[in-house]
This record gives structure tokens, sequence and C-alpha cells, in this order.
């Protein structure tokens, strides 16, 4: 604290309107743990960041190229720095906690240009303990009104050589859904785009992630290794002769976010993505409502072999409404039938043509009256809609839902992230809001905090998930350490949960219907704590529930939290994440393909007696991974417990205070 008022008070005494080249601007984290450095030198602006006084951020150069003349970086002069305190303080209604309250330290470097058009830039950069971030801001200056950015030159010069765990992708227009590669940085190879988050592991274990915040009418940010430093790429607009942002002055780009810390766990607690982001800007709350929800489409649309005749009808929807309704589970979706969308459509399959209506069911299917159905059994409506077919008619469509009383949908194939794309999403949200409407975005781009601003965004893909287990391309236990690494650093990962049917590698084989999953049945279950998701899916059919080990797991288990603590974290190995709702806490265990023996301390417990419900992988589970063993023990915050996981294997608590 006094190294910081020191060197506000040496910029208040000198004053100098600008800085000799070396200056160096300083900002370190309220437990001085993370350092940022800034200067400008007589080429470009650079930046430094230290953590625990190791330099992991050499200097990395930072620039913007505007349509509107030259590029933004050179002979430029840095103005006083205006340097502050602060603490965001704030109640989240979805996320993995309730109550944040997390100190930064931030300062505003105005740079501005010497010559030519004498333009001017603001950094704001922000370090908090857990990680630092800067954008930049263009405030209105002069008669310019508006602004057009063809490149931002954000750079990451990362010290050594550090792996490198990142997906790759082949081009900008991607519903990123990949897998992730584990290599050093050096041998990425370059210009290869590389989605965010990506984790990054120096050799003394200071871990470090890349990736941004409040993603507000700008283009969606990448990263790229061009000689031996990564480089941002921003998604250009389509059609657009390469523009990336198109602007109204005063107006400022995505945090650029760097989540740093000595373990694993620190980044995946972390609340940095949700303090950059605005504040809540839906003034009444009450009606979100998170919970689970089922998804037929998934395990093949199976019904029970009756006297009704399965498809777009009441009675295909009723078979599920009564199976949420008497197993706790919140919402059931409306998706169709065989590959065909419950709503009028003259195109492709789910694809949409040209005169698709999301305001006209398919005849014979009465959305009124299955809304009134699901009302009376306590059970919430949400429709699966493609994006095409609903940004046409938005208000129409939204006005309609709510008047046959639709609580959300999932928007599919959104496919983009650039400013235009990120701008419709942001006006689904809205419009959502207006009508009572939560949304899950599918086929889309990752999160970057913006629940806390329209917490009627329950969740989004942007991961590979389960669904390609129906079509061959299973996703595989060590697939779910990445994602927990990567992915869900950035938030609510949806995932289609819920796979009853476990096999072992050597009896996979693709089934569309009634699929098959990889990894032990406990560790599905443990999934279910692992990710974060307001929406955590139920997907397999009624008859691969009822009746089945671990099942009365995955009724109880929350979809939000109040408190999240990582006690066992080690990439490409293992996994423990404890959550807190009210007084009980759950806590889920994966590990890779390799099986374990990992001891738990519960020091992550508050003081008191605790009964446990257990369920392990059984003995055999290594060759029958559908079997599970639930034993019940009275623990305590001292008491370390000796878990036993199978290959692929997993394991889930819920403990109960006592006292």
């Amino acid at each position: 604290m006094r190294s910081f008022l020191k060197l506000t008070v040496f910029f208040l005494l000198t004053g100098p309107l600008s800085l000799p080249a070396q200056q160096s601007v300083r900002l370190s984290s309220p437990d001085g743990s993370i350092r940022f450095a800034f200067r400008c030198t007589d080429s470009l602006p650079v930046y430094e960041v230290f953590f625990k006084e190791k330099n992991i951020v050499y200097p990395s150069p930072l620039s913007l190229d505007f349509a509107e003349g030259s590029s933004f970086g050179r002979n430029i002069k840095m103005l006083t720095p205006v340097f502050r305190e602060g603490a965001d303080r704030y109640e989240l209604v979805t996320g993995k906690t309730k109550s944040v309250n997390d100190r930064y330290r931030e300062v505003k470097i105005a740079l501005k240009e010497q010559t030519g058009a004498g333009r001017e830039v603001d950094l704001r950069v922000r370090v908090y303990n857990d990680g630092l971030a800067f954008r930049y801001e263009l405030p209105e200056q002069g008669n310019r009104r508006s602004w057009t950015l063809m490149e931002e030159n954000t750079t990451f010069n990362l010290a050594g050589d550090p792996k490198v765990l990142g997906m790759f992708l082949p081009d900008f227009t991607t519903s990123h859904e990949g897998r992730y590669s584990d290599l050093p940085l050096s041998r990425i190879k370059e210009d290869t785009l590389m989605d965010m988050p990506a984790l990054f592991t120096f050799p003394d274990s200071v871990y470090l992630a890349i990736t941004e915040a409040a993603l507000i009418d700008y283009a969606g940010m990448y990263l790229a290794r061009h000689g031996n430093m990564l480089r941002s790429r921003l998604s250009p607009l389509p059609g657009q002769h390469g523009i990336k942002v198109k602007a109204r002055l005063p107006h400022h780009s995505p945090w650029r976010v760097m989540m740093i810390g000595k373990e694993p766990g620190t980044l995946i607690a972390s609340n940095i993505l949700t303090d950059l982001s605005p504040a809540c800007r839906i003034k009444d709350v009450s009606w979100i409502r998170p919970g689970k929800t089922d998804f037929h489409w998934w395990n093949g649309d199976v019904v029970p072999d009756t006297t009704f005749a399965p498809g777009i009808n009441f009675e295909t929807n009723q078979y599920y409404i009564d199976f949420c309704a008497e197993n706790g589970i919140p919402y059931h979706t409306v998706i169709g039938y065989g590959g065909i969308a419950w709503y009028q459509n003259d195109g492709i399959s789910y694809q949409p043509g040209p005169h698709s209506d999301v305001t006209r069911p398919l005849p014979g299917l009465d959305m009124q009256r299955i809304c009134d159905y699901a009302r009376k059994k306590g059970v919430g409506i949400r429709v699966w809609v493609h994006w095409k077919a609903l940004y046409p008619q938005l208000e129409q469509a939204f006005t309609q839902f709510e008047k046959w009383g639709i609580k959300g949908m999932m928007v599919d194939f959104m496919n983009r992230d650039d400013q235009e794309m990120v701008n419709i999403q942001l006006e689904i949200l809205e419009s959502a809001a207006r009508h009572h409407l939560h949304i899950q975005f599918h086929g889309a781009y990752k999160p970057t905090g913006l629940s806390r601003t329209y917490p009627n965004e329950f969740t989004r893909e942007g991961t590979l998930n389960y669904e390609n287990d129906k079509w061959g391309n299973p996703i595989t236990p060590d697939d779910d350490l990445n994602i927990a690494f990567t992915r869900l650093l950035a938030g609510s990962t949806d995932y289609h949960l819920g796979g009853f049917h476990a096999v072992t590698p050597e009896k996979y084989k693709a089934r569309y219907t009634r699929p098959l999953v990889l990894g032990t049945r406990c560790h599905m279950l443990a999934m279910y704590v692992i990710l974060e998701n307001p929406l955590g899916m139920v997907c397999d059919y009624p008859d691969a529930y009822l009746g089945q080990p671990g099942f009365d797991f995955l009724k109880v288990v929350p979809t939000v939290w109040d408190e999240t603590r990582v006690p066992l974290a080690e990439p490409g190995k293992w996994l423990t994440i404890a959550r807190r709702k009210g007084r009980d806490w759950f806590v889920g265990s994966i590990t890779s393909s390799s099986g374990r023996n990992v001891s738990l301390p519960l020091t992550f417990l508050p003081p008191g007696h605790y009964q446990a419900l257990i369920w392990s992988d059984a003995p055999d589970a290594a060759t029958h991974p559908n079997h599970l063993v639930k034993t019940e023990r009275s623990v305590q915050p001292s008491d370390i417990l000796q878990l036993q996981l199978a290959p692929g294997g997993g394991q889930v608590i819920h403990l109960r205070r006592t006292d």
C-alpha cells in the first residue's frame, strides 16, 4: 500500500503532461502478488506482468490499426496517469457464488498522438489478487464521431516456453467445438487461431489463462502465435473487407484478461470476469429461476411403446412433462421430433427456410395446451429455436412465447462472434428479459462475464460436449478434464449431461438413439458439480433413470451456488470442486482415463459436524462403469477422505451440516 501511494504522489508532485520515454507506470494487486508495468518506448508502448516478483509476461507491444489514419501507437505521449482503488461488491443471480467482494487497484493511462490527427486512446488497467485486465477506451475528442477498427494489436510475450492447453480453429466461423491440444508454446503452428480461454503453465507451476470480459458491441478475440509472442486476432465483420469494429465515440474494447495463480484452482474459483462486467441491467430478477431441464433430442426422442404415436404432438411432450414433474426437474424442452422442428419451417431438417415461423406450431401441436398442462404439473416449458428463424421476428415471437407461458429457450447455430453477432445476442437477451424469458445459447462463443449483466442468460455452449457421443466422436474423461481447465474458466458451460449408459472404450459404438457414453456413472454425476451451469441437462430417456443407482443424486444436486472451492486440481490428471448451497456442500471429483487414489482434505468445510452421502466407483467400475457404491458416514473439517477413482472415474459427496 505504501509503495502504491508513493507512486501516486510522485505523479501528483511532478505533474508533467508527458513522461520520459522509459518512465514506467506500475500497478500492484491489493495483496502485492501481481504487478503490472507500462511504459512508452521509442517505437510502441509496452507492458509487462510479474507474479511474486517473477517476470511472466515480457515487454509486450500494444497498438491499434484504424481505417481513419495510420496505426495508433507510434509517436505517442503518456499523460498523467490517474490511480484509484475499488472493490466489486455485488450479488449474482446465477453462477459459482452468490455474494462477491473483490478488491482491485486501477490506473487510467491516457495516450495521445504527438503528430498527425492527435488522437487519444486511454488504457484502463485493473489488477486483482487473482489476475489483471486492461481495455482500450476511446473518449469523445474534437469533431470525431465514429471510428473503424481494422485490427487490434494486443500481444502477450510470455516468458520462456510455457505449456499450452488450447483449442485450435480453422477460421472465425465456428461453433467452438473442438478438442484441446497440450504442447509447448513454441510448437504452436504460426498464425493458427487459438480459442480462449487458453491455459499456460510455467515450469515452476505458475498458471496463467488468457480470455476476455464484457464483450459488448465489439468483435470476439482469438490468439495466434506470431514469432515468439501471441497476438490478438479479431473476428471480422461479414463481407466488410477486413473491418473488425465500427462504433461511435465514446467506445471501448472488452477487457483483455489474464487470470493468474500458483494453483489452477485459483483460476477456476475466480470471479474476475463478472467483476469486469457491467452491473445487472434487469431491474426485477424475481422471475429468473434456474434449474435442470430434460432434452429428449439427445436420447433420440425415446418414448414408451404404448398407445400413443410418438411425434410432434401433445402426448409425446406430456410423457416427458410427467417425468419431470415426478422427479423434481423444473423444465421440459419442446424441440420437435425425428429431426423436424416444432414450428412451421420450409427448410431442411432443423435448418430454417425462407418462410420459417416460430410463432406457428406445426399442425397437431397445441403449444397453449402443453404450457397449461405443464404449469398444472409445476413444470416450466422451454423451446428450441434456430436463431435465423427467431431473429427476423424477435419481438413478435417473444410476445407470443410469453402469452403461451413459455419460460425460456435454446437459441442454436449462432456459429459466429463478429461484432454483428455479438450485438444480435445482446439484443436477444434484452428482448427476452422484457418478456421474462431465459436464454441458452448453443453453437455460440464463450461467456465473457455477462451473466452478471443479463442473468436471464443461463448458459452457453462453445465447447465439444456429449452430443458428439451420438455420432461416433465420443467425449472422453480426458476431454472433460481439459474443458474444466479451459472453457470452464469463462463461465457456465452447456453440456448434454446425464447419459446413464456408460461403457468401456472398447465397447463404445455410435448410437443416435439411446447413446453410449465413456467414463463411469460416478464421473457423469460429478460433472454436475464440476461444471458451472444454471441449466443442467437431464438428457437421457425416463426409463434410463428410473430405479437406477445415482439418479437420487442427480435429482437433488443444485444448479446455482453460494460458494465455490477447488481443493484438488492437476491439469490432465484430476479435479475436485466443492460447491456450497445454503448449509449443504456438494463435492465432485473426476479423473482422466487413468485410475487414481487421491487424498481429499475437507479443510474447505466451515467448523462443524457433517453427514456425508458418498457415491463412489464400485470396485469393478473399470469393467462395469455403471456400477457404483453409495455409503454414508460422519465427517468433520479435519478429516481426509481417500478417493479410489476408477479409470475415467469419479465420485460425488453430499455433505449436510448436523449441528
